[in-house]
């Protein structure tokens, strides 16, 4: 997952404006991994014409999984009442998620552990530093 942008639409639109600024932040994709919605395909055709491009629900599953987090506190919430209200919590849920889940795959389980407490005493610093 490289970015997260909260849009009121799906269209081809949004789409191209999603991808522009991935393409200006990460560079140009080898592959692009999206769901079956017909408004990607002319996007990436046109930004990306090299990249290879892969609809399948299958191949989304690590996406998926990765937005879970957020589709939980979404449902506590009682759903966003804006874009602007998700894109302000995603925002803050990012930073803080990159800290607390570290890459899992890259990682031992030894070198896991430490990577988690070494968040925890980090956040617990920053809590401490917040309310003294």
């Amino acid at each position: 997952m490289l970015d997260i942008l909260v849009q009121p639409g799906r269209s081809a639109k949004a789409a191209k404006r999603f991808l522009g600024r991935l393409i200006t932040r990460f560079g140009m994709p080898r592959v692009v991994v999206t769901d079956k919605l017909r408004s990607y395909s002319k996007p990436i055709a046109q930004l990306m014409p090299d990249a290879d491009h892969r609809a399948h629900k299958g191949l989304n599953n690590r996406i998926e999984g990765a937005h879970r987090p957020t589709r939980r506190r979404e449902k506590i919430m009682g759903r966003f009442k804006s874009p602007r209200q998700a894109q302000s919590f995603l925002a803050a849920h990012d930073q803080i998620n990159v800290i607390f889940r570290p890459r899992r795959y890259r990682l031992s389980a030894i070198s896991y552990r430490h990577a988690r407490a070494d968040a925890f005493d980090l956040w617990r610093s920053y809590a401490a530093e917040m309310h003294p």
